[in-house]
């Protein structure tokens, strides 16, 4: 029989309307995985201890039938660098080892409004900077599919509880890649949403202009379940637009037109990489997309315009670590300069 940490969100909602099984009951076996898994994956950094009461509350929501959403009573992982009140984010850094929040990023306030169950801060790169989940000071991401493999960065940790079911759903943030990478590396959906679609309010920031947060699934229907909660406007964040993601999820593409841009075909693509998109292709084709093959020159340089634009906004939003203010302090200082 199949384990509860198993089965996707959609799996489990339908259980739990049923009375198949409780929130508590699914919350016992996803949290029996994570401490199972933890030593060989290493994708959590801290748990949350009020999880068994979010639980709780989710069961009083289920049973009331007030309220409900699809993740109500559903275990969703966070990625430590998004604000949870009272339960700590570090970032993966020396720097924030202790921080303490005093308030939830938007997307938490969404996600318990909604009935989810926080089951803790998942392992990351530092700062959210790198693409394997090893710059972080807890150590490396393990992925899931196959040992001695990277799990992806930045958000490794989140994907690796994903897949592995130490989580049924988790949230990441995505820079330059940082959701969908892990996502494919650890064989699982992961997707990254237009910017200013979900709010970036508790998203400690990296490269501001480029910063989303993302869903991470075992499918597409799960991964559209988290993202159709945490979206919307929110006057919190400037850049947030007003438009809500469809509520309503299509199993056909029929009458839509996809660009391909041809530069995405460079030489330096590897024939595998290349076999992959090639496939997905196929998919959506067959799907009733019309493909057309479109020229974006620019493409050519986007990496360089990433790795300024990207290293310019890290510089400016992390120089408020500077030990003077809050923070890793060092006690090996005489001065100023020093410190």
């Amino acid at each position: 029989m199949m384990s509860l940490c198993d089965k996707n969100a959609a799996e489990l909602h339908d259980m739990l309307m049923k009375r198949q099984c409780s929130a508590k009951e699914v919350l016992e076996d996803v949290v029996k995985r994570a401490e199972s898994v933890q030593r060989k994956l290493n994708c959590y950094i801290t748990y949350n201890e009020n999880s068994l009461k979010q639980a709780e509350e989710a069961d009083r929501m289920l049973a009331a039938g007030e309220g409900v959403t699809m993740l109500t009573g559903i275990p969703i992982a966070v990625k430590d660098n998004i604000s949870t009140k009272g339960l700590r984010t570090t970032c993966a850094s020396k720097m924030l080892e202790s921080y303490i929040p005093p308030y939830d990023a938007a997307v938490i306030e969404r996600l318990k409004a909604a009935g989810a169950v926080i089951t803790g801060k998942t392992n990351m790169d530092e700062f959210a900077m790198g693409s394997a989940s090893d710059t972080g000071i807890f150590g490396r991401v393990v992925n899931p599919v196959k040992e001695g493999f990277s799990a992806g960065g930045s958000s490794g940790g989140s994907a690796a509880a994903a897949a592995s079911g130490a989580a049924v759903l988790a949230l990441g943030s995505d820079t330059g890649g940082s959701v969908r990478q892990p996502a494919s590396f650890c064989g699982i959906v992961g997707f990254c949403p237009s910017y200013g679609s979900v709010s970036r309010y508790g998203l400690i920031a990296f490269a501001s202009s480029l910063d989303r947060i993302g869903s991470f699934g075992k499918n597409v229907s799960d991964t559209y379940f988290l993202h159709n909660i945490i979206n919307g406007y929110d006057a919190k964040d400037v850049t947030s637009v007003r438009k809500n993601f469809s509520s309503e999820l299509k199993d056909t593409l029929n009458g839509t037109r996809i660009g391909i841009p041809k530069e995405i075909f460079d030489s330096y693509m590897s024939k595998e990489v290349e076999g992959c998109i090639s496939n997905a292709l196929r998919i959506i084709e067959k799907s009733g997309a019309k493909l057309v093959t479109v020229s974006i020159p620019s493409v050519r340089d986007a990496v360089k315009a990433y790795y300024i634009i990207s290293s310019a906004e890290a510089s400016s939003n992390l120089a408020r670590y500077d030990g003077v203010r809050y923070g890793h302090r060092s006690a090996d200082t005489s001065d100023l300069s020093e410190l």
